[in-house]
């Protein structure tokens, strides 16, 4: 357990999870750091947390090794291209910050005598032949695909974190992100929540990629951070699911998008993504029974939230 105004590491701070988790670190009167290279993220993510005296904001390539931050009890490891535009545009970087990145993160955590906890991704699990998916299943991923730089970054970031617990004792949790929306995301993202929320306040056809029968689960950002943060505060290793269990079909989140918006928008189908996973929905059996935590936030309350804020920055009325 971290204990109150205790120092708090989060690489990857300034990104879309990683700004709501600074957020609610700061609210619990803790200090924070977030290190950030800004590579896919913009300082202006957590502009208004520097109001904060408890927040630093410090520039840095996690494949750098780490400068003296002090004492630090917790590291939270969110640092990672997320989003497959961003990860297809930033392969090798994608990579070497499983990688490196991971390294480093593990090796400061390590110094400090701090709990680690490594954001991993459903991703791991690739295109999976089980359903829903458990965490002692291993996943059907293609290696060499296009998906793979992330896929494979995560699994080795997977690997290194539990080497180094087994080898030097290091105290961490694994954390597998099922898909997380809400307020900051990027609108060019290229992830399907921000697409069709843009296209649908533009009044601009909502574009589904492939059938739009593909599944997914979809998790608001405060429910997933606190997922990470009761995951953090335990003693469990994991690896834990973090995610929603309601599965839909994409077409179905679409139609919700354009009744919740009010737009006059048609669907128009795109060919599909290489290597997109069919259906995507996570066993939280262990989350519950370990954690005590489950989603609370309902996918129409979420995606109105996140509809009112898009739609604040664009001036759009929704």
């Amino acid at each position: 357990m971290v204990a109150e105004s205790e120092h708090v590491l989060v690489t990857g701070g300034a990104g879309f999870v990683g700004s709501h988790l600074c957020e609610r670190l700061l609210r619990e009167g803790h200090r924070v750091t977030c290190m950030d290279s800004f590579a896919t993220s913009d300082p202006d993510g957590v502009a208004e947390l520097r109001r904060h005296n408890g927040f630093t904001v410090l520039e840095h390539d996690v494949t750098r090794s780490f400068p003296d931050l002090g004492d630090t009890r917790l590291v939270l490891h969110l640092a990672s291209a997320a989003s497959p535009r961003d990860y297809l545009r930033l392969p090798i970087e994608t990579l070497e910050t499983g990688a490196l990145g991971t390294r480093n993160a593990l090796a400061f955590a390590q110094r400090h005598g701090a709990r680690f906890l490594l954001t991993s991704t459903s991703e791991v699990y690739g295109d999976p032949l089980e359903h829903p998916q458990r965490e002692d299943y291993w996943g059907n991923v293609n290696p060499v695909g296009p998906r793979s730089v992330y896929d494979e970054a995560k699994r080795y970031a997977e690997a290194l974190t539990m080497a180094h617990h087994r080898q030097h004792g290091t105290d961490v949790a694994i954390a597998r992100i099922f898909n997380t929306y809400g307020p900051r995301m990027r609108a060019d993202d290229g992830r399907m929540i921000p697409n069709f929320i843009s296209q649908a306040l533009a009044g601009e056809p909502l574009t589904i990629a492939g059938s739009g029968n593909q599944t997914r689960s979809l998790c608001y950002v405060d429910d997933t951070v606190s997922g990470l943060l009761a995951l953090a505060r335990s003693t469990l290793t994991g690896p834990v699911n973090i995610g929603n269990p309601r599965e839909l079909p994409v077409w179905q989140v679409a139609d919700e998008i354009r009744t919740l918006t009010g737009t006059a928008s048609t669907v128009r189908q795109i060919p599909g993504a290489v290597d997109d996973p069919r259906r995507r929905c996570p066993d939280i059996s262990l989350a519950q029974r370990e954690l005590g935590w489950r989603p609370g936030v309902t996918l129409r309350e979420g995606l109105r939230r996140t509809i009112a804020w898009f739609a604040a920055g664009s001036g759009a009325a929704a």
